[in-house]
């Protein structure tokens, strides 16, 4: 629905492929279902090219066909409702914890110092009272941080703000992937770069968008790489009379738009003028490890530990009790697997999640170096590739259909189409007998 609002509600099936970075199947399937769902009508040139012509409301009709359409606002809206409430609930579990594990030992302190004094003067217990009461400002003084007004005013507006609390789900899991629908951003580009140069390209033009070897001796002949490309948009490899093996995609060549996409005359150092502030090769994010700051990552570390350290020493009273009081000692000793599970958790993946990082972003370096590579080629080619890519535009051609080429549509009846070509013929003839 983008590229038909793109190309002004007129397209061609290598219109939307090349917008959208479908395969031409996909963009088939997808206008045809389109079209019958919104009243749109096909249109036949001479050359029997089809273009599918949608009317300007075609999204309030499909809107009110599609019950998916109506509900899908509200989906997003809820998703989006879950998934904070999984990351605040994540870092509330954290505090509940901590709050949970010292009181405990607290209690266990205080039955086991009563049943252990009870000769004791008053004075004494006087001061085991001062003790524990200092004890108990341990997890009550943690509680400062849910005052919103607190981080409201501490917290720096940025990009990648959020409250503490977010934060520690952040810590633990990250924040996803930040490379989230780069396949789909790949095709994009790949489609509008070989439509905007007339459906004819070098594998070396299409390099860095790809997956590619950085260049060298061993990988100068290997254009295996461009296979998935020929397959996705149909395809084809010609070879030139210097002997250069070029790709044509002649659907791509095709178009209901006069809207020109590139310029045929780029090549070398006007390479890089062409794209003007576009991305001239497909860039990967590096992942964070989190998108909180390092006050907030530290101030998560430093409550995991603390609940960390609560739950070994509790654990430890617990052995040491032979007979488990009932209330809240009962109650934390039948959690105290999961609490076990959340404390070990809380560090254990964080940890595993550095180690695989450290992997992920040196191969995403590697990956985004070689299609830079690719990409600097292209700016200072040399006689060779220059030769290529001058061939590859002399063999370019973009065929724009107009309305005066339709020789067919569907919005009119047939019968009265036909008597049109018939009128047509007509005149022509009268003209000719003049």
């Amino acid at each position: 629905m983008e590229a038909v609002d793109h190309f002004g509600g007129r397209v061609t099936i290598g219109d939307v492929a090349s917008r959208a970075g479908l395969q031409l199947a996909q963009a088939e399937r997808a206008l045809q279902a389109l079209a019958a769902d919104t009243e749109g009508f096909l249109e036949v040139s001479e050359d029997g090219e089809v273009l599918y012509v949608f009317p300007k409301d075609y999204r309030t009709k499909l809107a009110g066909k599609s019950f998916r359409m109506r509900v899908e606002p509200l989906m997003d809206k809820a998703k989006e409702v879950g998934a904070y409430l999984v990351r605040v609930s994540f870092g509330t579990a954290l505090i509940a914890s901590i709050v949970l594990v010292y009181t405990t030992i607290i209690a266990i302190l205080s039955s086991s110092s009563t049943s252990s004094s009870t000769s004791s003067d008053e004075d004494s217990r006087g001061r085991r009272r001062r003790s524990y009461g200092s004890t108990i400002i341990i997890p009550t003084d943690m509680f400062w941080y849910l005052d919103a007004d607190y981080y409201r005013r501490r917290r720096v507006e940025k990009e990648d703000g959020m409250n503490f609390i977010e934060s520690v789900f952040s810590f633990v899991f990250g924040d996803g992937d930040p490379n989230d629908g780069l396949e789909e951003k790949r095709w994009k580009m790949i489609g509008q770069y070989i439509s905007s140069n007339g459906g004819v390209v070098t594998a070396e033009e299409l390099a860095p968008f790809l997956d590619v070897p950085p260049p060298s001796e061993e990988s100068k002949d290997d254009e295996s790489f461009i296979l998935p490309v020929l397959l996705r948009f149909q395809g084809h490899p010609e070879v030139d009379e210097q002997g250069n093996i070029l790709y044509r995609f002649p659907s791509l060549q095709r178009t209901a738009s006069s809207k020109s996409g590139g310029s045929r005359e780029y090549v070398g150092t006007k390479w890089s003028a062409m794209f003007g502030g576009v991305e001239k090769y497909l860039e990967e994010k590096l992942w964070k490890f989190s998108k909180a700051s390092a006050s907030e990552k530290a101030m998560v570390a430093g409550l995991g530990g603390l609940n960390l350290f609560g739950v070994i020493i509790l654990g430890n009273l617990l052995k040491q009790m032979t007979v488990t009081p009932g209330g809240l000692i009962s109650f934390a000793a039948q959690l105290y697997p999961l609490l076990q599970i959340y404390a070990g958790s809380f560090f254990a993946i964080p940890l595993f999640r550095w180690l695989l990082l450290r992997k992920t972003n040196n191969d995403i370096r590697k990956r985004n170096k070689a299609r830079e590579q690719r990409a600097q080629e292209l700016l200072s080619p040399d006689s060779s590739l220059r030769r290529k890519l001058l061939s590859a535009r002399d063999m370019a051609q973009r065929k724009v259909i107009t309305p005066e080429e339709i020789v067919y549509t569907t919005q009119k009846d047939l019968l009265e189409q036909d008597y049109e070509v018939k009128e047509w013929e007509r005149r022509f003839k009268e003209l000719e007998s003049e």
